[in-house]
């Protein structure tokens, strides 16, 4: 059979850019989900250089390309590129999924939170954000995600802190009088009462420093989860358990955050389970 332009021209393709983008592991997720369910489509990586970006993003629509996810370094500089920002990316002050609308304009939406509220529902069900203050530790992107969707699913207090106080301070700022700043010093005293406490720091991340924050105020029955999923169980999440904490590692963060926007492309709501852990791991 000969492949004519008709055959093949609405094959959705999707990708991930960033620079550098070789680790990334999202092309192994979306490629099991478009196999497991039988798509024709196609997600790359794309290793885009920040001089170059806005000029790719706006040939990728006219190339095939109906959306994108974006890693570092170019989270933040995309709202400026999007044509359309959806309300929670303009508060967190990034995006993590593009979508290339048929009218040619790029919404830029973030999925982060939602991803991390929903590794959290999946492996602690029980969990109730309400009965106590929550702590995070860390005020960079992915903090700000954090403590966006924390507030949101209903933490009566939420206690931050930062080797850098005046990025903490930023988000005391923007999202209110619930945030309490502790000092960086005073990081362990912080996790006295909470009963969700988030490393949202890299620190622990094979290759980075560990994470030194004194871990003794934690109590049993804290829920504890670490962004970091290389390794999968941290230091934190290993203290945390011998602790009797609930901890519930990383990988699933990026598992669910990238459910939406495979949906949005590819027309199907991907179920994220162990077979997908499994395959993203291998």
């Amino acid at each position: 059979m000969v492949d004519t332009p008709s055959a093949s021209r609405n094959v959705p393709i999707a990708g991930v850019i960033g620079w550098p983008i070789a680790h990334s592991r999202s092309p192994r997720l979306h490629g099991h989900w478009l196999q497991r369910y039988g798509i024709t489509g196609h997600y790359v990586p794309l290793p885009v250089m920040p001089e170059h970006l806005a000029e790719v993003l706006r040939a990728m629509p006219r190339m095939g390309f109906v959306g994108a996810n974006v890693t570092i370094p170019h989270k933040e500089s995309v709202l400026a590129l999007a044509d359309v920002v959806t309300d929670r990316a303009a508060l967190i002050g990034a995006a993590n999924t593009l979508i290339f609308r048929p009218d040619g304009k790029i919404h830029a939406d973030n999925t982060d939170g939602y991803g991390f509220i929903a590794n959290i529902r999946q492996h602690a069900p029980d969990w109730s954000p309400g009965l106590g203050p929550a702590a995070v530790i860390g005020a960079g992107g992915a903090a700000r995600a954090v403590v966006a969707s924390l507030l949101e699913s209903g933490v009566p207090e939420l206690r931050i802190t930062n080797r850098t106080r005046i990025r903490a301070e930023q988000i005391k700022a923007e999202f209110g009088a619930k945030v309490v700043v502790y000092d960086w010093a005073q990081a362990g005293n912080m996790l006295e009462g909470a009963v969700t406490v988030v490393n949202a720091t890299s620190m622990g991340m094979e290759g980075k420093p560990p994470l030194r924050v004194p871990l003794d105020a934690l109590a049993s029955g804290t829920l504890a989860t670490d962004l970091v999923y290389t390794p999968l169980m941290t230091s934190f999440l290993q203290e945390a358990q011998a602790r009797g904490c609930k901890i519930v590692d990383g990988l699933g963060m990026l598992l669910h955050q990238a459910t939406p926007g495979f949906e949005r492309w590819f027309g199907h709501r991907p179920e994220v389970d162990d077979e997908l852990r499994r395959a993203v791991l291998a």
